[in-house]
């Protein structure tokens, strides 16, 4: 038998401060990073776009995820770094919650990315979203975590 879906009870869970960083890398190639340092991209500015698409997201992540808690967000701080081929986005998401903030950082990264590929589609048909991935989280009952170290 298969078991219903529903969302997790977190009634009786206390708020604490819960952080999540996430991050994706979206592969443009050589040319495409030099037309987004020159702000040379006909749509416009492709990172101050992504971010703000980011932001949006974060906010708008339990309608996207059908089983996500609404949260009230007290930070979506968003980064770029731009590479030699790739942009890496870097997103920390921050709430004072009863459930964690990480859907809200993945999910920021993920329409970063994929607001980078629509604003830089026209110069390739080649470019590729990847590493979509939790970094770290702090707060709640399951404690902390940061990729790739035993806590």
């Amino acid at each position: 038998m298969r078991q219903k879906l529903g969302m997790i009870d977190i009634g009786g869970k206390q708020k604490t401060l819960r952080i999540a960083v996430a991050a994706a890398s979206v592969k443009l190639g050589q040319e495409i990073i030099e037309r987004i340092r020159n702000n040379d991209i006909p749509k416009g500015d492709v990172l101050e776009t992504a971010r703000i698409a980011a932001i949006l997201a974060a906010k708008r992540t339990p309608q996207l995820l059908p089983l996500c808690h609404p949260i009230e967000l007290e930070k979506v701080a968003v980064d770029f770094s731009l590479k030699e081929d790739f942009v890496y986005i870097e997103v920390t998401a921050k709430a004072t919650a009863k459930t964690g903030v990480e859907m809200e950082a993945l999910c920021a990264c993920s329409v970063a990315a994929l607001t980078i590929y629509d604003m830089c589609k026209m110069f390739s048909k080649a470019i590729q979203i990847s590493n979509i991935e939790l970094l770290e989280k702090s707060g709640g009952k399951s404690g902390s975590y940061k990729k790739g170290v035993a806590l």
